[in-house]
């Protein structure tokens, strides 16, 4: 065998090694390279061949199939405690001011800081929805209760 193809068999191991102690996929494509290279080398003594077809094949495989692992590896983003709040009816337990910067709401037995989605005015007692929270406010409008 050539040093060449021992070299090529170091740095495949070597990057495999790498890519397992990794949790994401960081140089999967190098080991691909260096398999092709190692290939080459079997062929071709050749250094300049062997690092061309090395740097090619890890392009190309990158370029191939980036796009599809990370569509494989993305997860449905879950919402948070927070985030669940969302839709969910409250009860303004101060009455909501955008103007001076007042307002309380209960949602689900926690109370939040309010604002109104419309800057209207929100009096005390009254059924709301919360349309978003904007850092730790909440974004709420008026509902009407049906008896």
């Amino acid at each position: 065998m050539d040093v060449m193809q021992y070299i090529w068999i170091a740095a495949i191991v070597l990057l495999a090694i790498l890519e397992g102690a990794t949790a994401q996929l960081v140089c999967i494509w190098f080991v691909i390279g260096g398999i092709a290279a190692l290939v080459t080398s079997i062929f071709t003594d050749v250094i300049w061949i062997q690092l061309t077809v090395f740097v090619a094949v890890s392009i190309l495989s990158l370029l191939i199939t980036r796009p599809l692992v990370k569509k494989a590896m993305s997860f449905q983003k879950e919402d948070t405690n927070a985030g669940r709040i969302v839709g969910q009816k409250g009860i303004v337990t101060e009455a909501v001011e955008n103007d001076q910067g007042k307002g309380q709401v209960n949602v689900s037995g926690s109370i939040w800081t309010a604002r109104s989605m419309d800057q209207t005015v929100i009096p005390k007692g009254a059924s709301v929805l919360v349309d978003a929270i904007e850092g730790v406010k909440l974004i709420v409008h008026p509902i009407e209760e049906k008896e």
